[in-house]
């Protein structure tokens, strides 16, 4: 492996374990034996390893959201989009855990970022169509479409922030990968309104396998926690 990738992979690898802001070039470079004017030589700062993390993070989505047009969609699709999704949010979750701080510290990031969004907003309504194309889900209009694919995406993307904040109270807790994949239960609990007869107790029982198991949160009526 060349010196540039080990850098990219140490880097993704510690900043996923300390947090980004807790990592330094200085730590990078120790933790592969390199010299920081090697580290030098590939990227001129922090910033710019962050980005290039993200490229490749941006590419792995772009992947995964490869929606294909010469067939119907299946649930076994669905299920592909939903798990790979959250698999790439487990490998660079520091991403997403720190967000706003580092769109807010890099402007190239920030218009990538947004650019990236809107690709995935469309995406995923494009899966919503397909869905219904497919009989799985009842067609919608365009504009609840749209919303609804926000609304997917909103949970997607702060289901991490939330499962640190419901598990504050224990300093020792640590996220794990079957806790961030329950958020599959949320984004299909969103499409429940919407399933059609044929297909309603598959996705239901779809669903169940990834239902959260957090501890009490008090009484939230929602049945959902237990």
């Amino acid at each position: 492996m060349k010196t540039r990738d080990k850098i990219l992979l140490s880097s993704l690898e510690l900043f996923n374990e300390r947090g980004e802001r807790n990592v330094t070039t200085n730590h990078i470079a120790a933790h592969l034996a390199i010299s920081p004017g090697n580290l030098y030589y590939h990227f001129r700062n922090k910033s710019d390893i962050i980005y290039e993390i993200f490229l490749e993070y941006e590419k792995l989505v772009d992947f995964y959201l490869d929606i294909p047009e010469d067939r119907a969609m299946t649930l076994d699709d669905m299920t592909f989009y939903l798990e790979s999704v959250f698999d790439g949010l487990w490998s660079y979750r520091f991403f997403h855990r720190d967000l706003e701080y580092l769109l807010d510290s890099d402007q190239r990031l920030r218009q990538d970022y947004r650019d990236f969004t809107n690709r995935c907003l469309a995406s995923i309504s494009r899966i919503f169509e397909k869905l219904a194309e497919a009989g799985i889900i009842e067609p919608q209009e365009e504009d609840l479409r749209s919303a609804m694919s926000l609304n997917v995406w909103l949970v997607i993307t702060n289901w991490m922030a939330f499962l640190k904040t419901a598990h504050a109270a224990e300093a020792s807790a640590c996220l794990t990968l079957t806790e961030l994949k329950q958020g599959i239960y949320q984004v299909l609990t969103l499409e429940i309104p919407y399933l059609t007869p044929a297909y309603r107790e598959r996705v239901m029982a779809l669903r169940e396998k990834y239902r959260p198991s957090l501890h009490e949160l008090g009484d939230t009526g929602t049945g959902v926690y237990k």
